[in-house]
């Protein structure tokens, strides 16, 4: 009867059957027990569930190995992971079902070394592990973007015997793509005994995460003409693709075939439409196909939102968020994470302190998205103390991404040994750096002055890390050297660059000229420019302020004419600042319109 009720969905029944069968004192067992334990989980009602366990305890069957396992599974659904580990321990017998529950919750939890070490402990107790135990523990490694890790759990897949375990390999493979090692998630694809359309899908998102957009084309098109099919999964990769690459018509393309296809049912896609219209710059079309879509959710709303802070709206998204909670729609960390965005854009520092702590009232601080985008708002707020305090209390252990949101914050402030030291941290953590580490710790080099420590970390970036220099690299390192006045090597190293240099990269050492008047390299750089970009404006005002600062007039007079000649003009910019020297600046004082924020005074003064 209690099954039945279970079956039925009538969980409260169940649960109150049970109850009423220990009032009359009527024999139950573990099988009773374990159905009502499920209503309770289905309902996610934790204090019933704790009820429903004491009365196992009370008539001794919770130390039973089947009745165990899913009182452990409660606990951890429910989040209860100290009450988990206790039972845990407590209990005299444990199968590999046991084992994988408890070292889920700690994964769930974020607690991936409580997690590995009960793994081991598994190990010891001679319990072999299972696909489960593996896939936990892979994932988990995935998450963390923690290579090393990872690898470990590779060896111990081929030591266990799953090399031919399709789920097994397909978490291989995904954890590989998010931990930035293409190549082998490449090699366990190319080389698995059978694939499913799950398998082909990982491997088409791996591609796009990682922005190898020719290689994702290439792999779609062996899925077809393999015959293999696709799903909704499949298109919302192609969707990414489009995105990443800013790919309107393409994407355009892709919208019309969804709806002939009806695959539009699924509210994945719809939300995948917005976020690629948004990152497109499209945000009437956005706009659109969020007003049609009928049943939106948190992901819906969150993705609207997200795309008009990242296209400089963050006033719509506030008024977005305001009718978000007018409509009572539940936000999720994602959702704050935009706010924060927005706060960060506008400069609004008060602000950002009110979501930040909403944030860690609902429990969302710790997650890694979080808190990158909580130091980057603190940082860009001249508030770096706070930064420091968000990465030294928030997640343990951290990953690249972290790691590398406060190299930047530090580099932002000048603070290149601070980077440094953090870089250092991060390399016995057994974290692998990526091109946005060497980036954030080039730039934060550059602006501390820290020159030789600076050509070491590019010097050392294919050797120790397998990092190839690319053009964002060489910018960097050439950025490094201009600001240093080691500008004939830094023309050297442009010369010796394996690939053509982007105008980014010589305008660097342009504005190295200018800073150390170095007319020569100057001009002979200002032509090499202009032969690639005649009208770029930026260009001729380089050359023209280098000239000035040699007191050249009859040459800043001759580039401002030729500017005036072919109608050149510079394009007005703006700052946005909030804070103790705004008085100084000319103020212009802007409301928000949103309810839900205090009116703040937001200072743009133009230069």
């Amino acid at each position: 009867m209690v099954n039945g009720y279970l079956q039925n969905e009538r969980y409260n029944d169940c649960i109150e059957l049970l109850k009423m069968m220990s009032r009359c004192h009527l024999e139950f067992d573990s099988y009773t027990c374990n159905f009502a334990l499920k209503a309770c989980m289905f309902l996610l009602d934790y204090e019933m569930g704790m009820e429903v366990i004491g009365l196992a305890v009370c008539k001794g069957l919770a130390g039973g190995r089947f009745l165990g396992s899913s009182i452990l599974n409660f606990l951890v659904k429910t989040g209860d992971i100290m009450c988990a580990q206790f039972f845990f321990h407590q209990m005299v017998e444990k199968d590999v079902v046991c084992w994988n529950v408890m070292i889920g919750g700690f994964m769930q939890e974020g607690l991936f070394r409580e997690g590995y070490n009960l793994f081991l402990d598994m190990l010891y107790n001679k319990i072999e592990p299972s696909a489960v135990t593996m896939i936990s523990l892979i994932q988990s490694c995935g998450e963390m973007r923690n290579l090393t890790f990872g690898k470990c759990m590779h060896g111990f897949v081929l030591g266990f015997g799953m090399s031919r375990d399709t789920r097994v390999l397909t978490t291989l493979i995904d954890m590989y793509c998010k931990s930035g090692d293409v190549e082998s998630a490449r090699w366990i694809f190319e080389n698995m005994p059978s694939r499913n359309l799950v398998s082909w899908n990982v491997m088409i998102s791996g591609y796009v995460q990682n922005g190898l957009l020719v290689e994702t084309l290439r792999l779609f098109q062996k899925l077809i003409m393999d015959d293999v099919g696709f799903d909704s999964g499949t298109v919302v990769s192609l969707i990414q693709l489009c995105s990443r690459t800013a790919d309107l018509d393409g994407g355009k393309i892709l919208h019309g075939f969804i709806y002939r296809r009806g695959l539009d049912l699924n509210l994945v896609l719809p939300t995948a439409i917005v976020d690629l219209y948004a990152k497109c710059g499209s945000l009437a079309y956005a706009s659109s196909v969020f007003e049609r879509m009928k049943n939106k959710n948190v992901i819906s709303w969150t993705a609207m939102l997200v795309g008009l802070a990242q296209n400089g709206h963050a006033r719509d998204a506030l008024k977005l968020f305001d009718q978000m909670q007018n409509e009572r729609v539940t936000f999720n960390a994602l959702t704050l994470v935009s706010l924060v965005y927005c706060c960060t854009l506008l400069g609004l520092l008060r602000e950002g302190r009110s979501v930040h702590a909403t944030l860690t009232r609902f429990h969302f601080a710790s997650e890694v998205v979080v808190m990158t985008a909580l130091i980057d708002m603190y940082a860009k707020c001249s508030k770096i103390n706070s930064a420091e305090m968000v990465f030294k209390y928030g997640l343990t252990p951290k990953d690249v991404i972290l790691y590398n949101s406060m190299i930047s914050g530090y580099g932002m402030h000048g603070l290149g040994h601070k980077a440094l030291c953090v870089y250092h941290r991060m390399n016995r953590e057994g974290l692998q750096p990526n091109e946005s580490t060497f980036v954030s710790l080039l730039s934060a080099c550059s602006h501390s002055g820290l020159v030789e420590e600076g050509i070491a970390l590019f010097q050392n970036m294919v050797k120790d890390h397998n990092t190839t220099p690319t053009d964002k690299l060489y910018a960097c390192i050439v950025d490094l050297l201009s600001r240093a006045g080691r500008l004939r090597q830094a023309e050297e190293l442009i010369n010796q660059m394996p690939f053509t240099p982007t105008s980014g990269i010589l305008e660097t050492l342009l504005n190295g000229c200018l800073l150390h008047k170095d007319i020569e390299l100057g001009v002979k750089l200002a032509d090499r420019l202009l032969s690639l970009e005649s009208r770029n404006p930026s260009i001729y005002i380089t050359l023209s302020n280098i000239y000035a600062k040699a007191s050249r007039w009859d040459s800043v007079k001759y580039v401002r004419g030729l500017m005036m000649e072919q109608e050149i003009k510079k394009i007005p910019g703006y700052s946005s600042i909030e804070g103790e020297f705004a008085a100084m600046l000319g103020v212009i004082k802007q409301m928000l319109g949103s309810s839900r924020w205090p009116s703040v005074v937001s200072y743009f003064v133009h230069y």
